[in-house]
């Protein structure tokens, strides 16, 4: 049985729509202060939805707003029968503005209005397909998500503003930081290696981060370090790790495996000493206390990881391995616009949440093609987008792994390019494959 919404008990402000109207007849300067956030769809009274169409609209062309042309425009678009009627309503709406200056707070309750509106709308379609039961309830759900998530993410538009407050703003935070130096880093994740924070300057809130490279370069490896060593520099911060291809136990052996100092064929086969054992206790002392949360659910959804991100109380980083197993569901075949899809909305929920987000990309096969097979910002698989929504890119290669001559094995290559933050350039990592482990490349071993 579906919902039945009856139209007119839906919330909505007729006061508030016929005074914005009426001042924007007898005031066009007016439209100004509302035209970057109301829209046509937002008044609920059909005639003033056409009315404040006719004005914006005008208003976009650059046409002159007043009493007659707003008649001529509205009869034109047979808003009105003819122009009698026309002008008898717009002169009613004028007479009902008593405070021209509160446009923008009569503007503000129509888009709440709209707002709940809409909501009804979605609580109704949600409803409708609990009861129909023609989906599965995991795309129910995904479907109630989005619908939620487009309503708020909707409402959140920006606005112009003036240099001289943001001026005022950022001389505040330099004040602050003057007085206290401490605050330079407050919300920033340490990256855990040295020389790739001169570059990126720690994980910095809200910035997506991505690590891309062939198989077997490390990806999973150093964001698996970078995650760990964030909790631990920051034990106060939540660092959430989301594995769409490895199970939660690989990965806690692998982790375990780097902070024991054990090797991973060690850790597969159980064929662990004594000394070895210690030190597995020693790890695990290390790593029980710190915050680092495991989801392995396979083909989690953008929403879904909201919801579960939401209900963490401090939450300092992200980890997504990796980008290609992600899904959002779409039925049209359109992996590119797909993929442009969910990279858009990685970012956006970085920006929600005020964290970095750190995801792991694939990269095309025509990397192997070329003689020099380090990557470039165009072998960023499947869409361009990647690169676009991306606050900073980073490659590994290990050219070991291409030529066994090459007299350095342990060496890797973490290649910046793309930097938002600051200059792109090459870091050298130490490379130890026997405990997945990266580390800064100590520089005197390396000159010996």
């Amino acid at each position: 049985m579906a919902i039945e919404i009856n139209n007119s008990t839906l919330p909505y402000s007729l006061d508030a729509e016929q005074t914005v109207l009426g001042t924007i007849v007898i005031d066009s300067s007016s439209i100004t202060r509302v035209a970057d956030f109301l829209r046509p769809e937002h008044f609920h009274v059909g005639l003033h939805n056409q009315l404040f169409s006719v004005m914006y609209n005008m208003f976009i062309g650059s046409k002159p707003i007043d009493l007659v042309t707003v008649i001529e425009s509205s009869v034109s678009e047979k808003v009105f029968d003819n122009q009698d009627e026309a002008r008898s309503y717009l002169l009613k709406l004028a007479e009902l503005v008593v405070n021209p200056s509160g446009i923008t707070a009569y503007a503000n309750i129509i888009t709440e209005k709209h707002m709940l509106r809409s909501l009804m709308y979605a609580c109704r379609d949600i409803f409708d397909m609990t009861v129909t039961g023609s989906e599965h309830p995991k795309q129910i759900i995904d479907a109630a998500e989005k619908m939620i998530y487009d309503l708020r993410d909707s409402r959140e538009l920006g606005g112009l503003v003036h240099i001289q407050s943001v001026i005022q703003e950022k001389l505040k935070e330099l004040e602050a930081v003057c007085a206290n130096p401490d605050l330079q880093n407050e919300g920033v994740m340490p990256s855990s290696f040295s020389d790739l924070d001169r570059y990126i300057f720690g994980l910095n809130p809200s910035d997506l981060i991505i690590i891309a490279g062939r198989p077997s370069m490390g990806k999973t490896s150093f964001a698996i370090n970078m995650a760990v060593g964030a909790a631990k520099q920051s034990p106060e911060k939540e660092v959430v790790i989301f594995s769409l291809e490895m199970s939660r136990e690989q990965l806690v052996s692998r982790i375990i495996s780097g902070e024991s100092n054990i090797t991973t064929d060690q850790m597969r086969t159980g064929q662990i000493d004594p000394d070895g054992w210690n030190s597995i206790r020693e790890g695990v002392a290390v790593l029980s206390p710190l915050k680092i949360y495991i989801d392995d659910g396979a083909n989690a959804s953008i929403g879904e990881m909201k919801a579960k991100l939401r209900r963490l109380k401090n939450l300092g980083l992200i980890v997504i391995d990796y980008l290609q197993l992600m899904s959002t569901g779409r039925s049209d075949g359109n992996r590119v616009a797909e993929i442009s899809e969910i990279t858009r909305n990685l970012k956006l929920m970085a920006k929600d949440l005020n964290v970095p987000v750190i995801v792991l990309s694939q990269l095309a096969r025509g990397v192997e093609s070329r003689s020099d097979k380090r990557p470039m910002l165009s072998d960023l698989r499947e869409s361009g987008s990647i690169e676009q929504d991306a606050d900073i890119v980073m490659f590994m290669y290990r050219e070991h792994y291409y030529n066994k001559e090459f007299d350095k094995p342990y060496l890797s290559e973490c290649i910046i390019a793309k930097n938002r933050q600051g200059e792109t350039g090459t870091v050298n990592l130490h490379w130890d494959g026997r405990y997945t482990k990266f580390s800064t490349l100590d520089y005197r071993y390396e000159t010996e």
